[in-house]
């Protein structure tokens, strides 16, 4: 059997939401529930660990919001940080720090590690013709660029992708393209940017994940085996756009870093912000585990790109697990922001005043870990009555209620324990052991099950004992004569 490692310290990330919405309870069953309860649990067990956040305040999609609202990508980036950042610490995700990749300490995290890479010569310099909007005088980043797409014939395609068919698109391969910004038609111009060779670390990223990392998630080893076999292809660095941090190179005038470069670092310079003065034992040292919390659509970024980064600048620690989960639906059809399909944390923690934890509930016993799930406000009721009140509230009620009738709150020593007793202990205990095996293998939802079967193996010892009885005769014993306590709502003595 293979030795189990040891870590001293656990680093825990979570994908940075687009700051260009709200989150909803997709990002929510997807990411930063799992997560905060693998976080809540090792801090239970007294282990150093750091659970990190924030928001991706950069990239294509904020320039968009900006524009159709008529106010500035800063203005976007602010109001939503603050919804995102708020409705998470209301619903309870303990994150140590959430940040944001606007901030100086992001700017200067990611300009350092940009320039690494810069004159250790890991980029590759190369030309392309990119589409020009003339009259707007800038250029079309592939989202600005609509036309109709080759393969299905929708006319509003993208320049990344049709999402009438699905299929993933070059801008030059539109059909009839033209600007977003003024409808008129793009012309091509010859521009530079900088390259990430990701096909130079294929043969280690093959080694690390395929060989080294077979424990990881089927849905996350299949589509990085899916990626490696397909052979691994240089990557833009850079692009022309107005916003985002500038490209700390002579010559780079009018360029920022892609997203997809910029905002994992964010999960560097957030621990940066929270840990200044030992921030780098948590992403250097070798006993140091880190953990990727992401959705399906980040993996190859957070498993292929991201690492190829850190390999590339050395010195760095690869992620020991990346558990992603899949998509979770909404009555049946998949959850869009686009068409206002979603149900809204914010509005959520407004409409449904002090129940986060039914919440949270609900998207763990549905997480979408294997496979799509599906929520439904018939399961969300189901589950709150039939489960959490019938089951755990009424455990939990009863045993309250008896402590505090017989024992003035205080729990006993316990007595001789008869065989009934021992075996109830040791069922406990099992079941304990599994939950913990459960959590720290990123099954969560079987660890809830867990958690509900201790419940209900303590509602069938009480129902089996009757304590109730013998607290009774305890108190005629002792002559003590108590008024009884009002019968909480929720469960029976």
């Amino acid at each position: 059997m293979e030795k189990k490692k040891h870590f001293s310290r656990t680093l825990v990330t979570t994908a940075l939401p687009y700051a260009n919405g709200p989150v909803h309870i997709g990002h929510l069953a997807g990411v930063y529930v799992p997560a905060d309860i693998y976080t809540r649990y090792l801090r239970l067990r007294g282990e150093d660990v750091l659970m990190i956040g924030g928001s991706d305040e950069h990239g294509v999609p904020i320039t968009i919001k900006a524009q159709r609202e008529g106010v500035t990508p800063q203005d976007i980036v602010d109001r939503y940080h603050n919804i995102i950042k708020d409705s998470m610490a209301e619903l309870g995700i303990s994150f140590d720090v959430y940040g944001r990749t606007t901030s100086e300490m992001h700017r200067q995290t990611a300009t350092e590690f940009f320039r690494t890479l810069y004159d250790k010569g890991e980029f590759v310099e190369k030309t392309s013709m990119q589409y020009y909007d003339e009259q707007a005088d800038q250029w079309l980043a592939d989202r600005y660029i609509i036309g109709t797409c080759p393969r299905c014939g929708n006319e509003h395609a993208y320049g990344d992708q049709c999402e009438s068919c699905g299929s993933s698109l070059n801008a030059t391969d539109l059909i009839n393209p033209h600007s977003s910004i003024t409808g008129n038609v793009p012309v091509l111009r010859e521009t530079k940017h900088w390259y990430m060779p990701l096909d130079k670390w294929e043969p280690k990223l093959r080694q690390w994940i395929l060989e080294e990392h077979k424990e990881w998630k089927p849905n996350v080893y299949g589509q990085c085996k899916s990626w490696l076999d397909g052979g691994l292809q240089p990557r833009a660095v850079t692009r022309d756009l107005n916003w985002g941090i500038p490209v700390p190179v002579e010559g780079a005038e009018g360029k920022v870093r892609y997203v997809w470069f910029d905002a994992p670092i964010g999960y560097i310079s957030n621990t940066r912000e929270l840990r200044p003065d030992d921030w780098e034992k948590y992403w250097k040292a070798p006993d140091t585990r880190i953990i990727h919390f992401i959705g399906k659509d980040n993996i190859v970024f957070h498993c292929l790109i991201f690492p190829a980064m850190l390999l590339a600048h050395g010195g760095y620690q690869l992620p020991e697990n990346v558990p992603s989960n899949e998509f979770l639906n909404l009555e049946g059809d998949k959850i869009s922001t686009s068409r206002n399909w979603a149900v809204w944390l914010h509005e959520y923690l407004r409409d449904f005043p002090g129940k986060q934890d039914v919440l949270r509930y609900v998207l763990t016993a549905n997480a979408p870990e294997t496979k799509d799930n599906d929520f439904t406000w018939h399961d969300f009721q189901a589950r709150n009555n039939g489960e959490l009140v019938a089951i755990l509230g009424n455990f939990v009620n009863r045993a309250i209620v008896l402590t505090h009738k017989y024992f003035d709150g205080h729990v006993p020593a316990a007595g001789d324990l008869t065989d009934y007793d021992r075996a109830t202990l040791a069922e406990f205990q099992n079941v304990r052991d599994t939950l913990s095996e459960n959590i720290e293998t990123f099954h969560f939802r079987d660890a809830l099950k867990d958690a509900m079967n201790l419940a209900r193996i303590g509602n069938k010892y009480l129902a089996d004992t009757e304590p109730w009885k013998l607290g009774q005769r305890r108190l005629e014993q002792t002559g003590q004569h108590r008024r009884p306590c009002r019968r909480q709502r929720g469960g029976t003595a």
